[in-house]
C-alpha cells in the first residue's frame, strides 16, 4: 500500500525538491541520495526504497541525456548500443534483487556505497588537469556492449550506479572525452532504469504516488542543483559527498 497520504504531498515534494538539488549538485545522480533517505527517513525497506527511487530517477536522466546531446553533439548509434544492452543486464538483476531479502539487499547496497566512495576518492587523487586531452582508445566500439550490459546490472541490483561506473570506462579504455561520455552513461542509465522500474514495479515494490511526488519536485530543482555546483570548487565538492556516502552507508549498516 501506498504510504503518502494529502497530509504527506507537501512534504513528499519538498523531499524531491531537495533530492533532486542535491544530486545535480553532486552531479551524480539523486537516486544515490534518495534510496538511503527513504529507507532511513521515510521507513521503506530496501526493495521498496529502490524501486521507488527508480520513479524520480528516470526523468532526470531523460532530461539529462537529452541536454548532454544537444551540447556535445553525442552520436545516437553508440548511445542505442549502450541503451539497448544494458536493457538485458537491468532486466535480469532486477528480477535477482526483487528475489533477495531486504536485509541482504541493504547490506549489499552498503558495501557498494562503500566501494563507489573509495572510487570517487581515487579517482579526485588521480584525476588529470582539465585541459588534458583525452587518454587513447584501448578497446574498439566493438567492446561497447560489454560496458551497457556491466552498467545494466548494476543499475538493475541497486537502482543506481551504472553511470558512474560507466564514465571511468569509457574514457579510460575507449578514448572518449569526459562530457561525451557522461552523456553516453546517460544514455545507457535511461533505457536501463525504464526497464529496471517495470521490474520493480511488477514485484509491487513501488510506491508510486511517493515516488511521483519526488519526481515533479527533483524536475524542479535538478538544474538549480547544477548551476550552484559550477560556483564550487569540484575536487572539494566531490570529496565531501564521497565521505557523505561513507557515512550514509555506516547507517545504513546499523540499522539493518
Amino acid at each position: 500500500m501506498p504510504i503518502l497520504h494529502t497530509d504527506f504531498l507537501l512534504p513528499a515534494l519538498a523531499l524531491g525538491v531537495a533530492l533532486g538539488w542535491l544530486g545535480g549538485l553532486f552531479g551524480i545522480g539523486g537516486g544515490l541520495i534518495a534510496i538511503p533517505v527513504l529507507g532511513l527517513a521515510c521507513g521503506l525497506d530496501q526493495l521498496h526504497a529502490q524501486g521507488t527511487a527508480l520513479v524520480m530517477v528516470l526523468p532526470n536522466v531523460v532530461i539529462g541525456f537529452w541536454r548532454y546531446r544537444a551540447r556535445h553533439g553525442i552520436a545516437w548509434r553508440p548511445a542505442l548500443l549502450l541503451g539497448l544492452t544494458a536493457i538485458a543486464g537491468s532486466e535480469f538483476a532486477a528480477h535477482l534483487a526483487t528475489g533477495l531479502p531486504a536485509v541482504t539487499l541493504r547490506l549489499m547496497f552498503a558495501g557498494f556505497l562503500i566501494v563507489l566512495a573509495g572510487w570517487l576518492l581515487r579517482g579526485l587523487r588521480r584525476a588529470p588537469p582539465a585541459t588534458a586531452a583525452p587518454a587513447p582508445a584501448v578497446l574498439s566500439a566493438r567492446w561497447l556492449p560489454a560496458v551497457g550490459l556491466a552498467g545494466g546490472l548494476m543499475s538493475g541490483l541497486f537502482s543506481v550506479g551504472g553511470g558512474i561506473a560507466a564514465v571511468p570506462l569509457l574514457t579510460g579504455l575507449f578514448g572518449t572525452r569526459q562530457a561525451v561520455a557522461q552523456g553516453l552513461a546517460l544514455a545507457l542509465v535511461t533505457p536501463g532504469s525504464a526497464a529496471a522500474l517495470f521490474a520493480y514495479a511488477r514485484a509491487g515494490a513501488v510506491d508510486w504516488p511517493l515516488g511521483l511526488a519526488l519526481a515533479f519536485g527533483g524536475v524542479l530543482s535538478v538544474s538549480a542543483g547544477v548551476a550552484f555546483a559550477h560556483r564550487l570548487p569540484e575536487r572539494r565538492l566531490r570529496a565531501l559527498f564521497a565521505l557523505g556516502i561513507v557515512a550514509t552507508a555506516g547507517a545504513m549498516l546499523a540499522s539493518a
